[in-house]
């Protein structure tokens, strides 16, 4: 047995002693790298329904300085998906995937994704505690160019359950696609020692000066404090569920499947969590003018979206809560509410203007 099959090894013993939970620290690296692709990127920007010129045209990309295609905010989620499984089939193996629910996504962004760039991950567990009948962990993701230079981090906290009900996973043993559950442990390499540069330690944010940004992104000067964005109203589908689920590759049958999210206790399929952000974020954009003016953005999950037959509604407001001259960045606070209720419990957005 080499060493490294000896050291995931000793991992999943020290998991099975504790429950399916990982050290805090405990840093995974996925085997390989993704390339974006040109028509990848189309396809999410019609899945999260963002219009913006940026995502469907290359001589829109170049005016805006891009060079080309940029993806939407939330693009790099299709590939964190294929991240994530790679760690949860190779040293989290207690979980079912269908059985995860994500409550808060924070993503620093150094640069837009461009059609091109080949993408490395590395996933680091931040937190872990049992409560609420499930275990809940926080995730902080760094995504890399081929170049070893911070492309975005992202924070995600999920809930993860163990021991799923029999019924439960025998129906979705039918429905779920071929290879959403690697079959065998061996399947998937063991993860890979972290490279000799840090660059956890390494990334520090300049928030003494303001970051370029193009013509097409709102001026400073023009943005208050208390500014309404333009109201936005959604209608999400059965179809855009499927269609979601297909584009970013995170087929939980509780999204499509009527039979499933009955026996999850949901009376109907609700809305990817990612996909709900990703819409947000693209009502963002369109108002700022530029995608790649994005800094941050962060969303907490409070109340998910119930699609039925006849489709559902999502309400997007905004209002720019708070603006810093030094920087000349603006603070946009969302809401988003479905059915009444609020689906975001705290959302915000710092974006550069120029």
């Amino acid at each position: 047995m080499s060493s490294e099959d000896t050291a995931v090894s000793e991992i999943r013993e020290s998991i099975s002693t504790e429950g399916p939970g990982l050290p805090v620290g405990f840093r995974y690296r996925t085997r390989d790298h993704y390339v974006v692709g040109r028509e990848k990127i189309r396809e999410f920007a019609r899945a999260v329904q963002d219009h913006h010129p940026v995502h469907w045209s290359e001589d829109s990309g170049a005016d805006y300085g891009y060079g080309g295609l940029i993806a939407p905010l939330t693009f790099f989620s299709v590939p964190g998906f294929l991240a994530q499984s790679e760690m949860f089939a190779s040293v989290m193996t207690g979980y079912d995937l269908s059985q995860i629910m994500q409550t808060d996504q924070v993503i620093r962004y150094y640069r837009p994704v461009r059609h091109g760039d080949a993408l490395f991950f590395e996933v680091r567990l931040e937190s872990f505690r049992r409560a609420f009948g499930g275990d809940l962990m926080g995730f902080r993701i760094l995504v890399t160019d081929r170049d070893d230079e911070p492309v975005l981090v992202s924070h995600t906290s999920i809930v993860g359950r163990t021991g799923v009900e029999s019924n439960l996973t025998e129906i979705g043993a039918g429905v779920l696609m071929h290879g959403f559950r690697p079959g065998s442990e061996r399947d998937v390499p063991p993860p890979q020692p972290p490279a000799d540069r840090d660059l956890w330690e390494e990334l520090v944010v300049d928030t003494t000066s303001p970051t370029p940004v193009s013509r097409h992104t709102r001026t400073f000067d023009s943005v208050s404090v208390g500014d309404e964005l333009p109201p936005r109203n959604v209608r999400l589908t059965a179809g855009d569920l499927v269609n979601y689920a297909g584009v970013s590759g995170d087929p939980n049958p509780i999204h499509w499947s009527g039979e499933v999210a009955g026996l999850a206790e949901l009376k109907s399929p609700v809305a990817h969590g990612m996909l709900t952000i990703g819409i947000g974020a693209g009502f963002v954009t369109s108002w700022l003018g530029d995608p790649g003016a994005v800094r941050e953005y962060a969303v907490r999950l409070t109340s998910p979206v119930h699609v039925t037959g006849e489709g559902a509604d999502i309400e997007f407001s905004g209002r720019v809560k708070a603006v810093d001259p030094v920087t000349r960045t603006a603070t946009v606070a969302l809401t988003a509410r479905h059915g009444g209720r609020r689906i975001f419990g705290r959302a915000t957005a710092v974006v550069q203007l120029r």
